[in-house]
């Protein structure tokens, strides 16, 4: 224990010193006096050169201001231009919508699904696994996702936002195009949050509030940050001008861009990596007391479907704002986010009505969610009848997803979050590899060195490209997943007494109670 104590220590100590040995030893560079030049005496024959020497002086003096002002041009030319304020002004909002999808959208989503005894602890867990994600995200979250290192992790460059100030210009999709770094920090930083939150569903009613904080953490840090990396992180298009070039950046991003994969917004990233996970844990931790047996009907329809309309809205900022800028494109992402939403609510409520002989309330907000799942990797690379399709067959899919798979894989997945996000988010995934090609009304794929659209796009390779990145998200995450909620079992444990779940978590977690008798 001494010796776990003193490494403990040691570990700290060199964290600090990593921290501060770059701004103290540029501080004691600054502050060591150059060398004095020699003086020279004077004499006869230096004094009869005088004029000689004059001139040649102004004239090295004017070939060095002439250098100095070529060098300033030069750094003007390639510094970024300023932000675009339209462009910074809509990811501000765009950011705000995201975070009203999490608090308080998800929360009363969650919050009308379980009994009336668990509400205030889903409410809870949402709440502050959002807020934590989003404190680790400036702390070390960003530096690691997005700053260079491996194609599978970045490195600490910008540990505690180290360097990211105001004037800081982050990249978009469009060459000369620039919105603050700081507004790209935050925007990602809700992307995180309310990913880790999402998990929460799969495992309601049963988990105890401290396993799923540092699940939360261990997750967040070796599972969301490692896919979205991967995923996401490239340097921007600006130094892109020829095929050496574009190789060059291309060779610097995360794998699964390298491999060509298209996440506009987070079908892989959000919603797959979260839905597997939710599933892992829902094995591990076990099916609720009465599963199967007791009647678990959610408490309050009314407030799902309050939550469901927050996110729908705020899904627009989820989706359109992962353009990063203000333009047709995410116009395009904005009406495909509308459309599939709602014909994934309609898909839904068709097939309910078809199987049981009724829609339900509650399926045509799950299928509208499971719309916007499908629609979130292909919004900004698909056409509107591309989105119709998808928000069709991520609607239906979702319900097969609740229903039929559910009862095959077993698991108490209690929100459904697997049957919802991780099936409505590998059919978007794949669909996107499909109806992004040009030929059924897709962008296709962008050529930054002939700064138009590329002729070649084969439905079949991208498929494949799809395919691998599904492939890889699912393993990496049930992979994370598993070792993590071990870990946790271990330290504090995963599930409450019985005693406690029969009570319900508002209590025994809490000591709160949603509702007066």
């Amino acid at each position: 224990m001494k010796k776990l104590f003193k490494a403990g220590w040691a570990l700290v100590l060199a964290l600090g010193l990593l921290i501060f040995a770059a701004p103290f030893s540029q501080a004691l560079a600054q502050s060591t006096p150059s060398a004095a030049p020699a003086k020279a005496e004077a004499t006869s024959e230096a004094k009869a050169a005088e004029p000689a020497k004059a001139n040649a002086e102004a004239k090295a003096e004017g070939k060095a201001e002439d250098k100095a002002e070529a060098a300033e041009a030069k750094a003007e030319a390639s510094a970024p231009p300023p932000p675009n304020k339209g462009d910074t002004a809509w990811m501000l909002v765009a950011t705000l919508l995201v975070v009203m999808m999490s608090v308080p959208g998800l929360a009363l989503f969650y919050g009308g699904l379980v009994r009336a005894k668990n509400v205030l602890s889903v409410l809870m867990q949402v709440s502050t696994v959002f807020s934590l994600i989003v404190v680790l995200w400036v702390v070390y979250g960003y530096s690691l996702a997005f700053t260079g290192g491996s194609p599978f992790i970045g490195g600490l460059d910008k540990l505690f936002l180290a360097g990211v100030t105001a004037d800081s210009a982050g990249a978009t999709f469009s060459k000369g195009v620039y919105i603050p770094e700081i507004v790209f920090v935050a925007f990602q930083a809700t992307f995180a949050a309310i990913t880790c939150a999402l998990i929460v569903g799969a495992f309601a009613e049963r988990v105890k509030f401290a396993a799923v904080l540092l699940f939360s953490v261990i997750w967040f840090t070796f599972g969301y940050i490692p896919v979205a990396h991967m995923v996401w992180f490239w340097d921007g298009p600006d130094a892109i001008s020829d095929p050496k070039t574009l190789e060059s950046v291309t060779a610097a991003a995360g794998w699964l861009w390298q491999k060509g994969a298209l996440d506009f917004a987070g079908g892989t990233v959000v919603h797959i990596n979260a839905g597997v996970a939710g599933l892992v844990g829902a094995y591990l931790i076990g099916k609720r007391i009465g599963f199967g047996k007791e009647a678990m009907a959610p408490h309050s329809l009314p407030l799902t479907l309050v939550g469901a309309c927050l996110l729908w809205v705020g899904w627009f900022g989820f989706n359109a704002g992962s353009n990063l800028e203000a333009n047709g494109v995410t116009g395009m992402a904005f009406i495909n986010t509308l459309v599939a939403a709602a014909c994934g609510l309609l898909a839904w409520s068709l097939g309910e009505w078809m199987s049981k002989g009724e829609p339900s309330m509650l399926g045509a907000a799950s299928g509208a969610v499971a719309g916007l799942v499908g629609i979130t990797p292909a919004c900004g690379f698909v056409g509107p009848m591309g989105a119709v399709v998808i928000g069709l067959v991520a609607g239906l899919a979702a319900l097969w997803g609740v229903g039929g798979l559910k009862r095959m894989l077993g698991a108490d997945d209690s929100l459904d979050v697997f049957g919802v996000h991780g099936v409505a988010g590998i059919v978007g995934a794949l669909l996107t590899g499909v109806f992004a090609a040009p030929s059924l009304g897709g962008a296709g794929i962008f050529d930054y060195v002939a700064n138009a659209a590329s002729p070649d796009y084969s439905i079949a390779s991208q498929l494949w490209i799809q395919t691998q990145a599904v492939l890889v998200t699912v393993v990496w995450s049930a992979i994370v997943s598993l070792i993590a909620y071990k870990i946790v079992d271990v330290i504090v444990g995963l599930r409450v007494s019985d005693e406690q779940e029969r009570e319900g978590l508002d209590i025994a977690s809490h000591g709160e109670s949603a509702y007066r008798n």
